[in-house]
Formats: C-alpha cells, sequence, structure tokens
C-alpha cells in the first residue's frame, strides 16, 4: 500500500485540529469563524472545512443553524431511560443537582391524541402541569405533564415546584412507572426558544411516556422537550422497556 493511501484525509485531519481547538479556546455559546474565514486560515476548500465540521457535529461538539453560523455547545448529558427512572434522580447519580420550576398548571380540555391515551374520548378534562428544568442554572428541557385528575385531588393546592414525582410519592402514595416511551427529533419554537435559551429551530429530542401505577392503570402522560445540544438519552437493553420504545 502507497504512503498516499495510509495518508489520513485532509478533513480528519483539520476536524482534529478543530476539536482540539474548540475544547481549548472556545465557550459553549461561542461562534466558529466562518467555513470562509477557516478554509483561507487553513489553506483548503470550503467542502473539506464543512466535512471537518460534520465530525465536530457528530461528535456533540458543535451544531450548525442555518444563516448564523456553527455554534460551540455544552457537553451532553446522559441521560438513562428506563422503566422507572426520574430525571432528578438520574442526574443526581451524575453528581448533577438541579432545579424544577413550574410555569402553570390548570384543569384544561385535553388534546385529542393526549384523551385517547386514557382511553377517553375528546373533550376529557385534565390536570396539565407546565414544568422547566434547570442544570447549573441552565434550562434543560421543559415538560408537560397530563394527570388524571381524579388520582390527584388536590394537586394545585399541594404542587409549587420541584418534583413531581416526589409529590405523586409523598401525598398520593403512588410510584410511577414508564410503560410505553417514544423518542421524536424535533426543533425549538419561539416559546421553547424563550424557555430553554436556544436558537429558534434549534434540534431538541422530545421523550413522550405514558406513566402507570402498581396496577398498570394509567396516571399520567408526560412529554419533555430537550436542547438536543446539551441532553443525550441512552436505553438499555437489559432493561424491559427497552422492548416498548418506538421510534
Amino acid at each position: 500500500m502507497s504512503r498516499q493511501a495510509l495518508r489520513e484525509p485532509r478533513y480528519l485531519t483539520l476536524a482534529g485540529a478543530l476539536s482540539e481547538e474548540v475544547r481549548t479556546h472556545f465557550s459553549p455559546g461561542q461562534w466558529l469563524p466562518s467555513e470562509s474565514q477557516l478554509a483561507r486560515r487553513f489553506g483548503v476548500n470550503r467542502h473539506t472545512v464543512r466535512r471537518a465540521l460534520d465530525e465536530l457535529v457528530s461528535d456533540g461538539m458543535v451544531t450548525r443553524h442555518q444563516g448564523l453560523g456553527t455554534l460551540v455547545v455544552d457537553r451532553r448529558l446522559d441521560y438513562a431511560v428506563s422503566a422507572g427512572s426520574k430525571v432528578t434522580h438520574n442526574l443526581a447519580e451524575l453528581g448533577i443537582t438541579t432545579t424544577t420550576e413550574c410555569l402553570q398548571q390548570s384543569l384544561v380540555v385535553a388534546p385529542e391524541a393526549i384523551a385517547a391515551r386514557f382511553s377517553q374520548p375528546a373533550g376529557m378534562t385534565l390536570m396539565c402541569v407546565d414544568t422547566l428544568r434547570w442544570v447549573d442554572e441552565a434550562p434543560l428541557l421543559r415538560l408537560r405533564h397530563w394527570f388524571d385528575p381524579a388520582r390527584v385531588p388536590g394537586w394545585l393546592e399541594r404542587y409549587r415546584g420541584g418534583s413531581t414525582r416526589a409529590l405523586l410519592n409523598q401525598h398520593y402514595g403512588l410510584r410511577l412507572t414508564r410503560r410505553r416511551v417514544r423518542i421524536e427529533a424535533g426543533v425549538a419554537d419561539r416559546e421553547d426558544q424563550r424557555l430553554l435559551q436556544c436558537p429558534h429551530q434549534a434540534p431538541l429530542l422530545q421523550l413522550a411516556s405514558d406513566n402507570v401505577d402498581a396496577d398498570g392503570a394509567l396516571v399520567e402522560v408526560s412529554i419533555s422537550r430537550a436542547r438536543a445540544d446539551r441532553l443525550s438519552y441512552h436505553i438499555d437493553f437489559n432493561d424491559p422497556l427497552s422492548d416498548e420504545v418506538s421510534s
């Protein structure tokens, strides 16, 4: 094999150099120089720069935003999804302290798709609770919880923020587990942009869960929208839940 064939592709060499610079000279939230500037600086064409940046995107170091440029992101948190996992508990196991802000809560007519999850017709009234989860003083994910109000009487008087799972356990004797979970990709709308402090149409991960009591009765449907540059999900295939995940 020739020496030329053994040589590392130019874009990978450039990706290595850029990775080192991102780690040592850039902070999360900073923009990298434009592709044109990088091409001139390293004496390569823009196609080579683009392929090198693709490697950084794949490694979760940067995200691309059309018309804006390439943004350095925070290191993503690795969140384990299992039947009994809880956001606060899982992040605490990583040594991370979280706070949960209650944005709003009320009894509302649920969307038809949510009512159907509870095997009810359109027009069903459910308890809707919106929360925002903060990590290291930065917003990480927003959650919408739909509860069967018959299972959580007095909720509006009791909940002011913090872990909803802790309140369910303490006041209602409910220890919920996931029966079904669906993970989807999405993009940030204007409300996500405001609450999660991310660019409009930035990549998001949405996780919807059907959460049941010990008898298998549905108590809650939760939908979380997380910044994909700060959070990644992993599923252990030794966990029974892995057989129920939809994509």
